[in-house]
């Protein structure tokens, strides 16, 4: 009985050292995910812009407008919502590391187990609206 469990103890681990294993992504992927993201990035800020542009106008108008500016003003001198900002701030630079070492991860895992099969169907897809994003939202160079 014992040596039945202690075999089973030794499969678990090794299976469980094996799970623990994540593959590097490749060069090649990383540069392509890292333009897609910044890419992305830039259509989200194009976007923005554009969508300032609209409301700007629009809000000029409306009787409430002094008092959004003034409760926007009085909201950066306030040390509440500056500490906020500072623990907000600090705590995404604690967790950009993490971040990235699981997206490295997450990368290295599609590299390795699903790129093989829907990688090239993906990257189709991709490829394929990318006409429809340069018309709705270019990228501004």
């Amino acid at each position: 009985m014992n040596v039945k469990l202690a075999l089973a103890l030794i499969v678990a681990l090794q299976v469980s050292t094996c799970l623990c294993d994540i593959p590097e992504p490749d060069k090649e992927l990383v540069a392509k995910y890292e333009a897609y993201k910044a890419t992305f990035y830039k259509r989200i800020l194009t976007a923005y812009k554009k969508l300032q542009a609209a409301v700007l106008p629009v809000s000029e108008g409306l009787e409430q407008s002094p008092a959004v500016k003034e409760y926007v003003e009085g909201l950066k001198t306030d040390p509440t919502f500056q500490s906020v900002i500072k623990v907000v701030s600090g705590l995404a630079g604690e967790l950009t590391p993490l971040v990235e070492k699981a997206r490295a991860g997450a990368l290295g895992v599609y590299g390795e187990y699903l790129r093989p099969h829907v990688g090239e169907s993906i990257d189709q897809a991709i490829q394929n609206i990318k006409p429809v994003l340069d018309i709705v939202l270019p990228v501004d160079e």
